[in-house]
Parts: structure tokens; C-alpha cells; sequence
């Protein structure tokens, strides 16, 4: 059995909705998720990170993952991390999705490996973000399984 974090950065709860849509998708595909709505650095023991964030304000992070990302930007060597990240933002800011592309490009700076290009989930798009996000899983599920 895989095992994964699920690190949410969440402000008004349609991330933290999506996060958890996805966490009993992959639990059912036999991967165990550790679910942090209060990410902190020293609570995810598996390697193997999924990141599920809005992007609030003027590209910010949301409130709750603000700590987290200052954990990782004090590391010095990721390098033992895999992720994926997804975003849900509105294409209507010039903003959009920035703290997912920030997110995921911090991490590669600081050495882990992206196992998937960051989805970016817009939410003026008819489908349901948690339905976008389910449809974009399997091929997430299928790389952290193989591997």
C-alpha cells in the first residue's frame, strides 16, 4: 500500500472540499492519505506529497498554508520529495492559480521532483472543481503506485 500526504491550502474551503473528494478516491485505490488541513513540515512522514490550493487575495497563499510555506522555504535539500499539486483559482485575476504555480516552483527549487505538471482547476469552468480533479486522478494514483 502507497502512502501520501495531503498538504490543503484552503481559504474559504472549496480546496479543503476537493482535497478530501480526492483523499477517499485514493484511499479506495489502496493509498493511504494523511490529510493536513494545518500543514506542518514535521507531521508529513511519506516522501510522496499531493498539494491541493486556492490562491487568495492577489496570488497569495491562503492563511492556513502560510506557516508550511515557510517551512519549506527555510529547507535546503527536498530533494527526498515527490508531488503534485493542484490549483484552483478564477482566470478572471491575472492572478490565477499563482500560489500553485509558486507553490510547485518553490518545491523544485528546493530539489523535490514534480510527478505531474500542476492541474489548474478554474472555477468559472462548468465542471465542479472536485469532478475536474477526480477526472485528472487516475494518472496521478498510476505514478505514485508504480513507483
Amino acid at each position: 500500500m502507497s502512502n501520501l500526504e495531503i498538504i490543503i491550502g484552503s481559504q474559504m474551503g472549496s480546496a479543503e472540499y476537493v482535497a478530501e473528494q480526492l483523499a477517499e478516491d485514493l484511499e479506495s485505490r489502496s493509498i493511504s492519505c494523511n490529510v493536513h488541513e494545518q500543514p506542518d513540515l514535521s507531521n508529513c512522514k511519506s516522501d510522496t506529497w499531493l498539494i491541493v490550493t486556492s490562491t487568495y487575495g492577489a496570488g497569495d497563499y491562503p492563511e492556513n498554508l502560510l506557516p508550511f510555506i515557510s517551512q519549506l522555504q527555510a529547507q535546503t535539500d527536498m530533494s527526498r520529495i515527490r508531488f503534485a499539486v493542484v490549483g484552483i483559482g478564477d482566470s478572471s485575476y491575472d492572478t490565477y492559480n499563482h500560489a500553485a504555480i509558486n507553490g510547485e516552483k518553490l518545491l523544485i527549487e528546493k530539489g523535490a521532483k514534480a510527478l505531474l505538471p500542476t492541474l489548474k482547476i478554474d472555477v468559472l469552468d462548468e465542471a465542479l472543481p472536485e469532478d475536474t480533479a477526480l477526472e485528472w486522478l487516475p494518472e496521478f494514483s498510476e505514478i505514485v503506485t508504480a513507483s
